[in-house]
């Protein structure tokens, strides 16, 4: 199901506008992220596709060519999994899965032949008469999507499934998201502020910033050619390093790198990765602190540039705190960008 946005924006009571006017298309069984820091605009963008919001005027909302702009919640066929999950605790897996196709009057043969369905896709047959409270976190998310599929959405809306769930859990289900919804092939867009979560699941993403999109693309083109210092912050974790550009050149406290441009009244970005400590390297630094993280090290260092620069180090061992070391930045790993749009 191909959906289309055209000049979706919305102002609240008080003149506060927490989205500018957005056009968006997504193809039949694409997986969109919208990414982006807390009050960007993607959630009220997720719920004006909803119909939980009603945008300014002058907006369009169309499914597979039928407008839905202003049809009610129930009529838009929406499949939505919130943060909580919202599950029913006094009713059963099979209880919750079918509880919305109870609402839409359906015989209990069709109603029992569908949640099977779901229950076998979701891989939860050996839970279906478990009562809720019963499920670990990954269980429960597997039950909510069920829930959200058996009635067959047009499209399925999903508000940060992950975030309430610790770090160990949310890695493991962000890979079964993403296999999850490739098998269902519907058509989804989820609001996630995690960037490797965007990275993991979604075909494309739309990175967003102060209620617009700042930019919309695959995960590897958002990586390799961001357009702002914004998005290369927020795909990637760039660092900016400051500085004094004249020309072709940038001149830090801690030594002088050449630029592969001229880059006067842009920023120029690095990404921790990129950041080599080397003998033969231009720039000073001192070691700060070192975080082992098994396939490699982390180093905080100061000095090279204003603010602290990090470094990803691989090897069998590491500088101590407290050490000089040199660092290199291969030219072509800076990233040279406009600073509109930095948050």
């Amino acid at each position: 199901m191909t959906l289309t946005l055209t000049n979706i924006a919305k102002t609240f009571p008080g003149g506060t506008r927490a989205l500018l006017p957005t056009d968006l298309e997504i193809a039949k069984g694409e997986i969109l992220s919208l990414l982006g820091p807390s009050g960007c605009g993607k959630s009220t963008l997720l719920r004006i596709i909803a119909g939980l919001e009603t945008p300014d005027p002058g907006a369009s909302i169309v499914f597979d060519g039928e407008e839905v702009t202003h049809q009610s919640v129930e009529t838009r066929k929406i499949g939505m999994v919130f943060q909580s999950y919202a599950l029913f605790p006094n009713m059963s897996v099979r209880g919750n899965i079918g509880y919305g196709l109870k609402m839409q009057k359906m015989s209990r043969a069709e109603i029992d032949a569908r949640v099977d369905e779901v229950i076998a896709l979701c891989r939860l047959e050996a839970y279906a008469d478990r009562a809720i409270t019963a499920l670990s976190g990954g269980q429960r998310q597997r039950v909510a999507l069920a829930r959200a599929m058996a009635p067959r959405p047009r499209v399925l809306l999903l508000d940060e499934p992950l975030s309430a769930l610790d770090a160990a859990l949310r890695g493991q289900l962000r890979d079964e998201l993403a296999i999850l919804l490739r098998q269902f092939g519907i058509t989804a867009i989820f609001v996630t502020h995690d960037q490797d979560e965007a990275m993991a699941i979604a075909d494309r993403v739309a990175v967003m910033s102060q209620g617009a999109v700042a930019q919309i693309g695959t995960p590897e083109a958002l990586y390799r050619n961001p357009a702002t210092g914004f998005v290369a912050r927020f795909v990637g974790d760039a660092m900016p390093l400051g500085g004094r550009i004249e020309a072709s050149r940038l001149h830090l406290p801690g030594g002088v790198i050449d630029l592969p441009k001229p880059a006067d009244g842009q920023e120029v970005l690095v990404r921790a990765e990129d950041v080599r400590i080397e003998p033969q390297g231009a720039v000073t630094a001192r070691v700060e602190a070192v975080t082992f993280l098994g396939t490699h090290y982390r180093i905080a260092l100061t000095g090279a540039t204003e603010a602290p620069l990090f470094a990803l180090h691989t090897g069998l061992s590491a500088p101590r705190p407290g050490e000089d070391v040199r660092l290199s930045i291969p030219t072509e790993a800076l990233l040279i960008l406009p600073k509109a749009g930095a948050a």
